[in-house]
């Protein structure tokens, strides 16, 4: 899938900018933020306003349709041949999970800026108030099915039918099922490892470790997924850009399997 991630320093001005500051404790944060000064000429997409379907039914934040997404894309005037870069506040999962959607739509030149805004604006990018509205563009995609995992994809991995790793993004405690305060059964999905993607983070970047890279091979058939899909992003943004190829986001994720199956609790090694 080739390199994801890029320094403020190495950011082109000419590029379409997506500002994806979001707060799941504050939902407003993001645009209001976003209203008082954002990257000259960047649109903005919320979590739940854009990045989801919350009339959906899979998970906490479902997925979506292609529809949608082809509108989003559409209403924002993109076109295959932009470099768009991607921001959060650094070290958050939104820009992941905005990447893994153009991708899905198999934009080929999409970036995450690590850092977000703030290193951005070190390295001298103007910041305005102003909304640049761009020319409603005509795509054709082409969907990259095969990065995306639905239940019943994930049903024949835990029933031993395909061959893949699940790997739960979340906290340990919340994959082990020893605390649980979102969602209505605690536990993990059957068979599934755990790698906290907060332990990715360094400062306000995001970045693999030694301890993810000795753990799987860049070959190995993974499945991420988190609570809703969100969290799982910068996981599966972070292997991606390490050179694992195969790789799918299960993005209706724990929340969406407790609506159907069981789970378990406890560690897998």
């Amino acid at each position: 899938m080739g390199r994801v991630f890029v320094d403020a320093n190495e950011v082109k001005k000419e590029g379409r900018f997506i500002d994806t500051r979001f707060n799941l404790q504050d939902k407003t944060w993001g645009q209001t933020v976003f209203n008082e000064g954002h990257i000259e000429g960047a649109v903005y997409w919320g979590l739940e306003s854009d990045l989801s379907d919350m009339l959906g039914k899979e998970g906490r934040h479902p997925m979506p349709t292609k529809e949608q997404l082809t509108n989003l894309f559409e209403s924002a005037g993109l076109q295959f041949e932009d470099t768009i870069y991607i921001y959060d506040q650094g070290a958050a999962p939104f820009s992941a999970r905005a990447w893994w959607m153009l991708k899905y739509a198999n934009f080929p030149n999409v970036y995450i800026v690590n850092g977000g805004m703030i290193a951005l604006t070190e390295v001298g990018f103007g910041v305005t108030s102003e909304t640049k509205t761009y020319p409603k563009s005509t795509l054709s995609i082409q969907w990259n099915d095969k990065i995306y995992a639905n239940r019943d994809d994930v049903k024949q991995i835990v029933d031993g039918k395909e061959q893949a790793t699940l790997l739960d993004a979340r906290a340990a405690v919340r994959y082990k099922g020893e605390h649980e305060t979102i969602d209505v059964k605690a536990g993990h999905i059957p068979t599934a490892k755990n790698f906290d993607w907060e332990q990715l983070k360094v400062d306000s970047n995001l970045s693999a470790n030694e301890e993810l890279l000795n753990r799987f091979k860049t070959d190995d058939s993974i499945v991420v997924y988190c609570g809703s899909g969100v969290t799982a992003s910068p996981l599966y943004a972070v292997l991606a850009d390490s050179g694992y190829e195969n790789i799918r986001l299960y993005v209706g994720s724990f929340s969406d399997w407790i609506t159907q199956y069981e789970v378990e609790t406890g560690e897998n090694e």
